[in-house]
């Protein structure tokens, strides 16, 4: 299934930078939210056309609902899905410009 540029940047929604996740850039694995319902294949097609890589492996999870509270009110936070993506060893993604 070929994925053209704008249904990538559709699917792929942000990169998660979490103490964690930047421990694991070392590793050459980045971690980004996607769309609920995409699969690992459209996960690596749309991060090969966006980024210019070679993806190796990916893992994804559904992350739960955290309980918050405002005030007297309950509610909960939005679940997402996390995809972390292993590149192949010569490739890598700049998430962050230096000036």
């Amino acid at each position: 299934m070929a994925l053209d540029k704008k249904v990538s940047v559709d699917l792929i929604k942000y990169p998660l930078l979490t103490e964690k996740t930047i421990k694991l850039v070392e590793q050459n694995k980045y971690s980004f939210c996607v769309d609920a319902q995409a699969t690992k294949p459209l996960v690596k097609e749309a991060i090969e056309k966006l980024f210019e890589v070679k993806v190796t492996s990916i893992n994804t999870s559904m992350q739960g609902l955290k309980k918050r509270r405002v005030g007297k009110f309950l509610g909960e936070t939005s679940r997402y899905k996390r995809a972390i993506v292993t590149l192949a060893p010569e490739d890598s993604i700049t998430l962050f410009e230096d000036t």
